[in-house]
């Protein structure tokens, strides 16, 4: 078994890239702010279950570091919102299908962090 074959992981990668893309449709002012906060905070979340999934083996690693990917999750959104709230990103279709991505990701990060905490 692989990182790459959990669905956190899968979902963080979807989330990533189609951050990483609407990204720079934003204003140019944005590229270099919020821009670049919100494609770093999104690639957080993958690049921490990976590195929780790496140090799996010790039990409070594995949670220390998907709760970190949680809270990547929260940043990301805060920094969409931030986004959709200043008019930068104005397409609401785009802005719900991201929050979607992104509250999935939470969620299911959150019961795959409860499982760890059962089951190791």
């Amino acid at each position: 078994m692989s990182y790459r074959n959990l669905k956190i992981w899968n979902l963080a990668v979807e989330q990533s890239i189609l951050i990483h893309e609407v990204s720079f449709i934003l204003p140019p002012f944005e590229h270099y702010e919020t821009g670049s906060q919100i494609r770093r905070s999104s690639k957080s979340i993958r690049s921490n279950i990976v590195e929780g999934y790496g140090r799996r083996r010790y039990k409070s690693d594995y949670i220390r570091f998907l709760t970190y990917a949680h809270a990547s999750v929260l940043e990301t959104i805060d920094h969409l919102d931030t986004l959709t709230d200043t008019g930068s990103l104005s397409d609401h279709e785009l802005y719900s299908c991201i929050r979607k991505l992104l509250d999935e990701c939470g969620n299911n990060l959150i019961s795959f962090i409860s499982g760890v905490e059962r089951e190791y």
